[in-house]
């Protein structure tokens, strides 16, 4: 049975999380075979302030690309 954990940040709606796992679980069953009720997906909503990139929190002013 696969489960997949997926970190994003909040903010997205109910509609757009029941899109994306019924993207996921249509991808499992088409790619290793397994059944849709054995899929399991847990999503994790993340504030920006709790998740970091290269030492500069997601919620602080990111730098401009050069």
């Amino acid at each position: 049975m696969p489960t997949f954990h997926v970190e994003m940040f909040e903010g997205r709606t109910v509609e757009q999380k029941r899109a994306f796992v019924k993207a996921v679980t249509e991808a499992a069953v088409k790619t290793i075979g397994c059944t849709p009720e054995s899929v399991d997906i847990i999503i994790t909503d993340v504030k920006p302030e709790n998740w970091a990139t290269a030492g500069t929190l997601w919620s602080d002013p990111r730098p401009e690309s050069v």
